[in-house]
This record gives C-alpha cells, structure tokens and sequence, in this order.
C-alpha cells in the first residue's frame, strides 16, 4: 500500500501577489487617508472659529485618540483573526471572534467615562492651561459616547476588510468626513439655522458622525450581499469567552504596541517644546506630513495582515512568504518615492503650512526644511516596522512584539532625543535622529522576529 505525500500548495507567483495586495491594500490607504482628514476638517474648523477653542479642541482630540488607540487593539486582532479564520474555512470562529471584538471594544469604551470625565484635572496634572483643561473636559464628557461608537466601527471595517470588502469601509469613511464637515458647520458656528455652539457643536458632531459610521457598517455587516447568513449579530447577548479570551490576549498587547509608539511622538513634541515655539511649530508641520505617508504604510499593513492570515489559516507557508515579501516591496517601494519627494521638494511641501508674511515664517521654513531631511531618512524604518507588525499580527504574534517596541521606543528612541537634543547641542535635529533611531532598532528586530520563525510549523 504506498503513502501519498501530504498536499503542498502550490505558491502563487510574487507578480499575482503583488497585484493582490495593491487591490487590497488602496482602499485601505483611501480610508486611512480619510479618516485623517476627519481630525484635520476638525483642527481648521475650530481654528475658524476661535483660538482658546482650538487650542482646547487639540487637548481633547489627544486624550480621545490616546484611549481610541488603546482599544484599536481589539479591532486590528479581529483582522487578523479573522482572516485566519477564513483562510481555514471556518464561518463559525470568523463570527464567534467578531462578536467578541464587539464586546470587548464596548466594555473598554464604556470602562473610559471616568478618564472623559475627570480630564481636565488630569490635564492640569500635565501641566496645561486650568481655562483650556475645563473647556477640553466639556468637550470630552460630551463626546465619551463617540469613543465605543468609533471603537464599534473600527471592528467592522476590520470584519469587513479581512473578507476583501475594503471598497465598503473606503465608503463608509469617505461618507464620515462629509458628514463631519456638514455637522460642523452648522454646529460649530451657527448656520443653516442651527444653534452656534462652537466647541461643544464640534463633540456633538463627532458623537453623531461615529454612531451613524457604526450604524451603517452594521446594517452592511449584517445584510450586505453574501453576509446576511452569517448572522453576525443573531444571539449577540450571549458570551463567547473562549474567544472573549483570545481576542482580549491578541488586541490588548496590539493597543499597547500602537500607544508606545504614538507616545514617542508625542513626548518628543513635548521635548520640541522645551527648545522654542519656532522648533514646536516647524517638528509640528514635518510630522504632519510624516503622518500623511504613514497611512499609506498603514494600509499597507493591514492588506498585509490580512493576507499572511488567510494564508496561515490555509497552512499555506510558501504563499505566507512570498505574498510577505509582497507586502514589503510595496512599502519600501512608496518609501522610497517619498524620499524623494521630501528631498526634492522641502520648501514647497513645508511652505504650504506658513503664511510667508508672518515674522516667524524665514526660520521655521528653514528648520521645517532641514527637520524634512531628517524625515526622509527615516522613511524606510518607518515602512518597515509597520509592515513588520502588520505581517506578526497576521501570524497571530503580538505580545513579544509589543515589548520589542516599547523598548525600542522608550529605552532607545527617547533617551537618545533627548541626549542629541540637549547635552549633544544638536537642538530640534538631533531630538529628530533620536526617533530615528527607536524606529530603526524597532524595525529590525521586528523584521527578525517575522522571517526568522516557519510560523506554519509553529
């Protein structure tokens, strides 16, 4: 009797994943993109509005997103999750672990009232302004509903992403920022026959864009074509805690991974700070560029999760390889394109953020320029340690992860900020090379800790 070997896939080849991963991978981009202009629609409309409100609205927006990214963790282990589970074939897990995302994202949600609520002494425990704390807390107790709402739909864009529908969740943020801007601009000043309420329209804009967001990718989640049989919310009530349990183990460390390093960014703005306003204003523009194309790697990332789970669900390990590899070309390949583009063009880029009349104007250009520079360099490590996390949260590896960046990020990238900053003399640039640094040391051993492991055999 002879033995037949066990069935091998046979790996597609890198052109077909390369296609794949751009198809995935675009709408992703274009919803990243769009969920930044939500913030950036917010920022301009208050600074329309008045000064002390947007000064207290760019407080409030850092405590949301610092809680929002916290419980991000749980969405971003349904996309990989999930993803496995389809790859496996199994519509049972895919739903049993959404359901569970959704409890879990509510649970957080809800558990962060007492941070909403009692913000603004935790903000002047932080050292800001007791007028811009208070109004930043009536924005925030305001909006505390517009955190599991927006939590809630960050699950269903990764429900729906891993099963390839990531036309729908491009929709349904493209839908969010008109939305947005419309209700702002009634709320915030008044038209259209609606009260002005300036800040406190803005909160209540926002809680309206995230429970209509969360409504419709429910409705489409729950009845769009060829989803309606797997009643994802058919018996929702019940609990599930073997996938309770593995949804919470694989998000929590996720949501500390992506607060490490957001921090970093934002305690070198607090350093920046201790330099000058010039320094401040001109790291604030080159970040916010920096920002633009790390959505680009983001999506990326997430057509790369998606991809390495469907492949680990299927035992698939030379399509899990190639089709990282994939991935990886594609971010290196934008990478490199915007390495140019901030070499090439620092002025202009920079330029579009000043008014040239302005006193300060000469001297932040010039830093902002040189501070781009120092951007470009880090583009690639940048790229990297996001496709990094992408492709080890499609394997389903997240805890080690998560302290390989909080070292990298907080025992590397910090502490050498701050000792080019200050003692080295080298000022806003040398806080710059500082956080290239953590990111350097982030990527590579991040890049290690995929490619050295047969993740299938594990």
């Amino acid at each position: 009797m002879t033995q037949t070997a066990p069935f091998t896939p046979r790996p597609e080849p890198l052109a077909a994943h390369l296609r794949a991963v751009l198809v995935l991978g675009l709408p992703l981009i274009g919803s990243n993109v769009a969920q930044m202009l939500v913030h950036v629609t917010d920022t301009v409309m208050l600074g329309w509005y008045g000064v002390p409100e947007l000064a207290a609205g760019v407080l409030a927006t850092g405590v949301f997103f610092f809680m929002f990214l916290l419980g991000n963790g749980f969405a971003m282990a349904v996309l990989g999750r999930v993803s496995a589970a389809l790859g496996a074939g199994d519509e049972a897990q895919m739903r049993r672990e959404t359901r569970m995302g959704l409890w879990l994202s509510l649970i957080f949600g809800l558990a962060a009232l007492p941070v909403f609520w009692w913000s603004g002494a935790i903000l002047r425990a932080l050292g800001q302004d007791p007028v811009l704390s208070q109004m930043a807390q009536e924005y925030l107790r305001m909006n505390w509903l517009g955190l599991p709402a927006s939590l809630v739909v960050a699950v269903l864009k990764s429900y729906l992403a891993a099963q390839e529908r990531t036309r729908v969740v491009l929709w349904i943020t493209l839908l969010a920022v008109g939305l947005n801007a419309a209700l702002n601009w009634a709320l915030i000043f008044g038209n259209w026959g609606a009260p002005e309420m300036g800040l406190r329209g803005a909160a209540i804009s926002s809680v309206l864009v995230a429970l209509i967001s969360a409504g419709l990718a429910a409705l489409y989640a729950a009845r769009g074509p060829g989803l309606a049989h797997v009643e994802l919310f058919a018996r929702f009530w019940r609990p599930d805690w073997p996938a309770f349990f593995a949804v919470a183990r694989m998000g929590l460390p996720i949501g500390f991974a992506t607060v490490f390093e957001a921090g970093m960014f934002q305690a070198s703005a607090l350093m920046m700070g201790w330099i000058g306003v010039v320094e401040l204003a001109a790291h604030g523009i080159a970040l916010e560029l920096a920002s633009l194309t790390f959505m680009v790697h983001m999506g990326l990332s997430h057509a790369a999760t998606v991809r390495t789970g469907r492949a680990l669900g299927r035992r698939d390990a030379p399509g899990l390889r190639v089709g990282a590899v994939a991935a990886v070309i594609w971010s290196l390949a934008f990478a490199v394109l915007t390495v140019g583009v901030f070499l090439g063009l620092p002025g202009a880029l920079v330029g579009l953020f000043l008014d040239r009349s302005a006193e300060q104007a000469p001297a932040i250009l010039a830093l902002g320029i040189r501070l781009l520079a120092v951007a470009a360099l880090f583009q690639m490590f940048d790229s990297l340690q996001v496709m990094a996390m992408g492709l080890l949260r499609g394997v389903h590896d997240t805890r080690v992860p998560m302290w390989i960046a909080g070292g990298s990020y907080w025992l590397v990238g910090i502490p050498i900020s701050y000792l080019l900053a200050f003692p080295a003399g080298l000022g806003a640039v040398g806080l710059w090379l500082g956080l290239v640094a953590g990111l350097a040391v982030a990527a590579l051993a991040l890049m290690a800790r995929f490619w050295r492991r047969d993740w299938i055999a594990a």
